[in-house]
């Protein structure tokens, strides 16, 4: 094998390593985002549905205190 072949082969090699890496990080950069972004969506969900009880619980209280008050027996 003369010296040529053997820095092709290095220069391949490393290449290759380089790649394998890259593309690795970029399966763990994907799979965190999509892991943030469902998070975020569920974070979204809660923070409807906790207004939206919030809201209802505010009616309520209000439509009870609009109700007259009955008198009170002697």
């Amino acid at each position: 094998m003369t010296a040529h072949s053997k820095t092709v082969e290095q220069a391949a090699s490393l290449f290759s390593k380089t790649q394998t890496q890259s593309m690795s990080l970029n399966r763990i950069n994907s799979e965190r985002d999509a892991v943030s972004e469902a998070r975020e969506a569920k974070t979204a969900r809660l923070r409807e549905q906790r207004l939206e009880k919030e809201a209802d619980e505010l009616a309520a209280a209000a439509a009870l205190a609009a109700l007259p008050k009955r008198a009170g027996r002697r």
